[in-house]
């Protein structure tokens, strides 16, 4: 005799009828379509009534079979959308509803752990100034949670997925110098002002425009007397000089010993850096103060800006030195959502597309459930 359980509890329950016969997507047979038809049995259960019974072979929402849905998730992981709905002869909208099933089990499945070490970082989803504020796993590579904005509304809700232990167990957060952010790390995570650690590579980027913006005024100035020393120079102050080819190294060293104003703003910046090498703070605190004192006294108005900033933040960017996290892992993932943004030709939706970095970036257990 046939024992039916409750779709609920998975409890004993007795037949009670069929539903009229439905059709579900199957892999191919020998290349030729093959679809599933069925009368699904429905049983009834004390507690829960009347529900249909879980089949084998499909999920309960599905219109596709497990094989067919698995397959279809592999192919998206390496292809847009738009793409592996043609090559399935599938609808955007159905194979849309399978991202959106396989993202939706991943998150149900994801079990509470600790997240020693996370970024925070911002993806634009849109021109416009439309963002998306993400966290990242550092140690593991992943997304855990993605939000619309990047407002401090944005982030606290991160923090509301966590239980208390794993907000003790946060031991840094790396994390450029956007102020909604910093505060609300500052609101929840234990001990926050000795975990936030401003990403020396952003800090890299904010030394890095700052000599653009003095080389543009002494370009300026050069070619108005007829000097184009510095034209067409711009990548090559922000390039490390070991990374060049012989001929152009040779050329940016005469330019480094030139005794322009651009030339003394990339000293700045490349001595500024050399903090991050050190393994101590208290030598680095006295490199830091010397390094200050050089850059307020350069006459050099943007390198003057940057220097006066990072002191102010001092305090979470010479932690890097306990913890020695960087956004790194930030930014590979940005490239991978930037792939997942060109394939897809760009998103309408907003929802849609945190599902996608959902899908491609969270290191969800994607697969469907089998019974």
């Amino acid at each position: 005799m046939i024992q039916w359980a409750c779709a609920e509890c998975g409890g004993p329950a007795k037949w009670y009828d069929h539903q009229p016969e439905r059709q579900w997507r199957h892999l191919d047979t020998c290349q030729y379509r093959t679809v599933l038809h069925a009368r699904p049995p429905r049983a009834e259960c004390g507690e829960h009534g009347v529900r249909v019974v879980k089949l084998p072979w499909a999920e309960a929402s599905s219109r596709f079979t497990v094989l067919f849905e698995a397959l279809a998730i592999e192919w998206l992981k390496e292809a847009s959308q738009k793409a592996v709905a043609r090559q399935m002869e599938l609808s955007w909208e159905e194979i849309h509803g399978i991202m959106e099933r396989a993202v939706e089990r991943g998150l149900e499945r994801r079990k509470a752990e600790k997240v020693a070490q996370m970024g925070i970082d911002e993806k634009a989803f849109r021109r416009g100034h439309r963002y998306v504020t993400l966290v990242n796993d550092v140690v593991r590579g992943r997304v855990p949670y993605v939000a619309a904005g990047r407002e401090q509304s944005s982030l606290d809700g991160f923090w509301e997925t966590l239980r208390p232990e794993q907000l003790e167990g946060i031991e840094a957060v790396a994390m450029d110098m956007w102020d909604p952010y910093v505060s609300s790390v500052g609101e929840h995570v234990p001990g926050a002002n000795g975990k936030i650690v401003f990403d020396k590579f952003h800090i890299a980027r904010h030394l890095g425009d700052a000599v653009d913006k003095v080389r543009r005024k002494a370009n300026k100035l050069l070619k108005a007397a007829g000097d184009d020393r510095l034209a067409g120079t711009r990548y090559e102050w922000l390039k490390n000089p070991v990374a060049m080819e012989p001929k152009d190294r040779r050329e940016f060293a005469e330019l480094r010993k030139s005794g322009l104003k651009t030339a003394r703003a990339w000293a700045l910046k490349e001595t500024g850096m050399a903090l991050f090498s050190y393994v101590y703070e208290r030598p680095a605190r006295k490199h830091f103060r010397w390094w200050h004192n050089w850059a307020v006294r350069s006459r050099l108005q943007p390198m003057i800006e940057v220097g006066r900033m990072l002191k102010r933040r001092f305090e979470n960017i010479i932690t890097y030195l306990r913890h020695r996290v960087t956004n790194a892992a930030s930014e590979s993932i940005n490239a991978k959502i930037q792939w997942v943004k060109y394939t897809a030709r760009g998103f309408r939706n907003l929802q849609n597309f945190i599902h996608a970095i959902h899908f491609h970036c969270g290191g969800l257990n994607l697969a469907p459930a089998t019974h």
